[in-house]
């Protein structure tokens, strides 16, 4: 069974301290080129990782390294989740594709190889958040096959930000049988990539051009200023908003800490009409610290050691994000509602907010800590 994403956020630490430790803001800033394993023209990107100060707050984005990555993952796992981890139906969707197109590529010739050690390691499935940490696939592929080379090999950074690059990758990749799986997943990803992955991102992105723009009028026009001063409040005043096509209810969150700006990534619609789903990834997203310490209060030492309080965080986030859009948004608390429930294979019925309690059930003291503290954030007590 795979391990639930608040656990990978809290596994993210150590990795996040290592880059910390170095001195990397600004150094990581600069705007990286894009340019695909197909021989095309570079393309500039919007890093994630800035020390600039973005166009706009919580600007919405896409990035196609982040979603190339994750894109392996979801063609790698057996999602068994009660919110899947990516979007349902995703691997099979993606491999009608490839066979239609005739495409055979080294992910699909290493599958079996890859998927084995993915299924038996928890970290490397933890290893999902590698790309938040970098600007661009050109940047992304560098540093890992680099990494890989130097088998780890921190004295064979080539500057201070390959070093804190390395940090990170060391934090996912401990043991010599981790560093062989990711060079095996890396070269069939960059081979995945150049033979059907870009064409069939760049392709998407033109088709749903439209959705960007109405997911970053719906955002910044009606949640994000009815949520402000809880964002405030949270210590999430900014941060990039990543619009994925592997992801669906689960979103991925990388917090902002020693120089790497916070990233949300969450479902990327497939028309305008859908847009208020990614709306339902931001909330479930955006209240995980809250969600988190609840949890923590609430749960004792031998409920964390046994598992217990991992195994709540995901019916917290799911229920948090619900009470979020319930004070702040209430138009789309019903919305949200359907869809959580529809993402655990249930039909939502009428009352899918009592449906979607059931499903997702609480001890009272953690759902009761959860609407407590979203009301003093609010209050800004």
């Amino acid at each position: 069974m795979l391990t639930h994403p608040q656990r990978m956020k809290k596994l993210l630490r150590p990795a996040i301290a290592a880059i910390g430790s170095i001195a990397i803001a600004g150094t990581l800033a600069s705007t990286l080129a894009c340019a695909s394993a197909t021989g095309s023209q570079p393309q500039t990107v919007e890093p994630v990782i800035t020390g600039r100060a973005p166009v706009s707050t919580w600007p919405v984005k896409t990035r196609e390294h982040v979603d190339l990555w994750l894109h392996g993952f979801a063609l790698l796992s057996d999602d068994s989740s009660t919110v899947p981890l990516f979007r349902k139906g995703y691997r099979d969707e993606l491999t009608v594709l490839k066979n239609k197109a005739n495409v055979l590529t080294q992910l699909d010739a290493n599958h079996d190889r890859l998927a084995s050690r993915l299924t038996s390691s928890r970290l490397l499935i933890n290893a999902q958040f590698v790309p938040f940490y970098f600007s661009s696939l050109d940047e992304m592929r560098g540093a890992i096959d680099r990494f890989v080379q130097s088998d780890g090999n921190p004295n064979a950074a080539r500057s201070q930000t390959e070093a804190a690059q390395f940090a990170v990758l060391a934090g996912y990749f401990q043991t010599g049988a981790d560093r062989t799986w990711l060079a095996l997943f890396a070269s069939s990803l960059w081979d995945e990539d150049a033979k059907f992955y870009h064409s069939y991102w760049v392709q998407q992105q033109r088709e749903r051009a439209n959705v960007i723009d109405s997911t970053t009028a719906m955002w910044q026009h009606l949640v994000r200023p009815r949520i402000s001063r809880f964002l405030t409040n949270t210590q999430q005043r900014d941060g990039d908003i990543l619009l994925s096509l592997p992801l669906d209810g689960e979103g991925r969150t990388l917090t902002a800490s020693g120089g790497v700006r916070t990233a949300v990534a969450v479902t990327f619609p497939n028309r305008p009409s859908d847009v208020p789903q990614a709306m339902y990834g931001l909330a479930h997203e955006m209240v995980g610290s809250i969600t988190n310490a609840a949890i923590a209060d609430n749960t004792s030492p031998a409920d964390q050691r046994s598992g217990l309080a991992d195994r709540l965080a995901s019916a917290a986030a799911v229920r948090g994000g619900l009470m979020l859009l319930e004070k702040f948004v209430p138009e789309l608390a019903d919305g949200y509602a359907r869809y959580y429930v529809a993402a655990t294979g249930a039909t939502p019925r009428s009352d899918a907010r009592a449906q979607l309690a059931s499903l997702f059930p609480l001890p009272d003291a953690i759902r009761d800590a959860i609407a407590r503290q979203i009301a003093t954030i609010d209050s800004g007590i």
